[in-house]
């Protein structure tokens, strides 16, 4: 039975579900493929830290060089996380002949195209489909069994914490804050959520789907985003009575050569399989000519989900090398469509505003829309939210103005709702969000 030696990079919580992936299931792994595939090495800064898991204390190492250098060792697995110095160290492995597997959806967002190259040069293969979305296997089913489809469009959602925080918030009516540390608390949000719950993770995650389906490069920090920390209680509760549920949603399509994407809280009507995906769970929802809408759907991260994908690309990895075929002719990753990027392109959207309620209000607020250009499909007036007095100082009430806008770019929208603060037509802008039709 031909052996298969892998070095590890790292021993966190994705590391630790890594080992147990391959060495839970060893015996039928070996059965079903032929190949003895053992992680003879792993880089471990902090060897007496209790990392909750039986591993031979010989098998780890504080030199990064014990591994990349290591002549039998043929597949090196990246799980440090971060841009640096993951990245040079996934270089320097690919330059040393050592084919990589990695979950790091930040460097592969940030550096995807130089890894390919140097994979391409040197006849080895980078895998990343723990990069996105965890365990469930949706770029290996982009680049395997889908290949064959055009796609107009992706919509994700890519984040386990943010879809955590928005279900328990529309479910149990749960303020943000309290969701978040909640979170926290079940290890479904670090101790810094920023890139969570401001998109950023969704970006990386949405840059890869974009390379892979449209063969176009739009780095994470190109791409429209917007976290869900302005998504309060009343949102929710007006997006239900529209027939609407709230989710951070990372959207790409592709039209007439443009391809429009972006990362923000949207509006998905109640009907749609994407509105159904509740609490730590990923989704993935695409459309394509020849096999029209699919939907994967699955455990987005967590260390034995993301470990299963990550040990998926290593026997995928060894299975190629141990027939003396393993390079992509094709790297997964492209670059190579003649596609305009356009940014967030023209949508619908949800605003939520406060105005004094006195005569003539609305028609001075859609007179400026109109100005600008802009339809309105829907404009709810809510009771007043005060008595009409505020600081002692009798004043007209305030009253929640709600619209939904028919298709705009939202550079339209942001002057226009620009305009109408400047007027005094309204007294502030609360929230808005993409309507997802």
């Amino acid at each position: 039975m031909e052996k298969i030696k892998v070095g590890m990079l790292g021993i966190g919580n994705i590391g630790r579900g890594t080992y147990q992936a391959l060495y839970m299931n060893q015996k039928k792994i070996a059965d079903t493929t032929g190949l003895d595939i053992e992680i003879v090495k792993i880089l471990n800064r902090h060897p007496e830290k209790d990392r909750g898991i039986d591993i031979p204390k010989e098998k780890y190492t504080k030199d990064v060089d014990d591994i990349l250098n290591d002549p039998e060792i043929s597949i090196v697995v990246e799980l440090i996380g971060g841009i640096e110095p993951a990245t040079t160290y996934m270089a320097r492995a690919l330059e040393n002949g050592k084919s990589v597997v990695t979950a790091n959806k930040a460097a592969i967002a940030a550096n995807g195209k130089m890894l390919a190259e140097l994979a391409q040069k040197h006849h080895v293969l980078l895998r990343f489909e723990a990069a996105v979305a965890g365990g469930i296997p949706i770029l290996t089913s982009l680049t395997t069994a889908l290949l064959s489809n055009e796609f107009s469009s992706v919509h994700g959602i890519l984040n386990g914490t943010t879809n955590y925080i928005l279900t328990q918030m529309e479910e149990n009516g749960k303020n943000y804050a309290d969701v978040l540390r909640e979170a926290q608390a079940k290890g479904f949000a670090e101790a810094d959520p920023t890139a969570d719950v401001e998109g950023i993770d969704a970006a990386n995650k949405l840059s890869i789907l974009i390379s892979l389906i449209f063969g176009l490069g739009v780095g994470p920090k190109q791409i429209p985003t917007q976290g869900i920390t302005q998504i309060g209680s009343e949102d929710i509760a007006f997006a239900r009575d529209f027939g609407y549920r709230i989710k951070l949603l990372a959207s790409a399509r592709e039209e007439n050569g443009e391809v429009a994407a972006s990362v923000e809280p949207s509006l998905i009507p109640e009907s749609h399989p994407l509105a159904n995906v509740r609490n730590e769970f990923n989704a993935v929802f695409i459309t394509g000519n020849a096999v029209d809408n699919l939907m994967f759907y699955g455990r987005g991260a967590g260390p034995l989900p993301t470990g299963s994908a990550v040990m998926g690309d290593v026997i995928g990895v060894a299975r190629k090398w141990e027939k003396d075929s393993a390079y992509d002719i094709v790297p997964q990753l492209r670059y190579d469509a003649d596609l305009r990027f356009i940014g967030e392109g023209s949508n619908k959207y949800y605003v939520r505003m406060t105005a004094e309620d006195i005569p003539g209000v609305m028609g001075k607020i859609t007179t400026i829309l109109g100005a600008h250009g802009i339809s309105i499909e829907t404009a709810i007036q809510r009771p007043a939210k005060n008595s009409g007095s505020e600081d002692g100082v009798s004043r007209a009430p305030l009253v929640p103005l709600i619209f939904i806008f028919a298709n705009v770019d939202k550079t339209i929208v942001s002057d226009a709702l620009d305009d109408l603060v400047e007027n005094k037509c309204v007294r502030s802008v609360e929230t808005v969000m993409r309507v997802a039709d």
